[in-house]
């Protein structure tokens, strides 16, 4: 019998195959997404190795809800299991929720915070909505995996046509928008691949079936980059495992805690016990002077306006002479609210309008005038017709 060590060190693929339970069969559409992913062989694999910090956990959630295992890949359907992605209408996260449908679920949004960006709560919130519309369709897998990409009413409306007309209204026969018609069949492509890589000449990473992070408690907010120097890994890996936190620190409310890698914990904690209340976040007290703007301030110190506004408790961007405002250092250091950084924010592509200016692009996007110049290499002045890249808050 083999042992629990032998048993921990097995592929996490292996057990992911024993719940595969949606069996779709063969279909043209099917093939052609296989053979789209057998031509890119080399992205196939980047696609399963990104899922390495994620899909042990994902995996055990779709176990104990009693579902197919095969949902557990839908973050590589939907966003690719790149936690910071954004699409175009807003979705956000591995399984991308769109806000309302993040609120619904449960989902946490403040200026800290984007709970659909979390893989514990996104997860949690992905199953519950899956359940939700499994039931709704009767237990038609197809029907509730093309709800999740189209929405329930689309499909239920499309079921509707087709028996007004008198025609088949199994998934594959209804008439659905364009990316639900990829979306589904997508899904069973890396199933069956999964399946039987070496049927389809298709190679998968090696990943092992143990939990890649652990939950420590850190006490109270931190500076996401300290928390990284603490637990000894570089501060993109500790944002990847912790993409909820939108700023250059943890959530100030509860609860106060950290993913990090499983090999890292103790040395974290240990860390986390030694290190001084006043060195979990880096600040600077600025005297306000007259002629002081926040955005002056802002530029001087290269931290974003809405950073001092929050960190002050400012409710617009009025200040006096003599106030004293703590300035968030925090904020330039690291990547986790910069400006130039991709995984923060999204690419913006602008066409300069009359009677635009670099005050007024930068008002309106929250964004600084220095960043706009930085990024286009624009002067004092830009003119109609010009066009300027912004990386801005998703949002804004």
């Amino acid at each position: 019998m083999p042992t629990a060590e032998v048993i921990a060190d097995q592929e996490i693929w292996s057990r992911l195959r024993e719940g595969f339970r949606l069996h779709p069969g063969s279909h043209p559409r099917i093939d052609r997404e296989i053979r789209r992913l057998q031509r890119s062989s080399s992205a196939f694999q980047g696609l399963m190795e990104r899922s390495r910090p994620y899909i042990h956990y994902i995996l055990d959630a779709v176990e104990q809800a009693g579902l197919p295992t095969e949902l557990a890949l839908l973050p590589a359907v939907e966003s690719g299991f790149k936690v910071h992605v954004y699409s175009p209408d807003g979705a956000a996260g591995l399984w991308q929720f769109m806000p309302a449908t993040g609120g619904m679920l449960g989902l946490k949004r403040d200026w800290w915070y984007d709970g659909r960006r979390t893989v514990r709560a996104s997860t949690a919130a992905a199953i519950a909505y899956l359940q939700k519309l499994e039931a709704r369709f009767s237990g038609n897998w197809e029907y509730a995996l093309a709800a999740y990409n189209a929405g329930a009413r689309t499909v239920g409306r499309a079921i509707q046509r087709a028996r007004r007309r008198g025609e088949a209204t199994d998934f594959w026969s209804l008439d659905l928008p364009s990316e639900t018609d990829h979306y589904v069949p997508r899904l069973f492509a890396l199933t069956a691949i999964i399946a039987d890589p070496e049927k389809y000449g298709m190679v998968l990473p090696e990943i092992v079936d143990r939990p890649f992070f652990v939950a420590v408690d850190t006490g109270g907010q931190i500076d996401l980059t300290i928390a990284a120097q603490l637990a000894d890994i570089p501060v993109e890996r500790l944002l990847r495992l912790n993409a909820g936190h939108k700023r250059w620190a943890s959530r100030p409310g509860e609860p106060h805690e950290l993913l990090v890698p499983v090999n890292k914990a103790e040395g974290f904690q240990e860390a986390l016990a030694q290190l001084p209340a006043d060195e979990r976040l880096r600040w600077q007290r600025h005297t306000v002077v007259r002629g002081d703007s926040l955005n002056r301030i802002a530029r001087r110190y290269e931290v974003s306006v809405a950073a001092i506004r929050h960190a002050n408790h400012l409710k617009d961007s009025r200040i006096r002479a003599g106030k004293v405002l703590l300035i968030p250092l925090s904020e330039t250091v690291g990547f986790a609210n910069t400006a130039s950084n991709p995984l923060a924010r999204q690419r913006l592509r602008y066409l300069v309008r009359k009677g635009d200016s670099l005050y007024t692009i930068a008002r309106r996007f929250q964004v600084s005038i220095a960043d706009l110049k930085r990024w286009n290499r624009v002067g004092r002045y830009i003119h109609p017709g010009e066009r300027l890249t912004l990386f801005i808050e998703p949002g804004a």
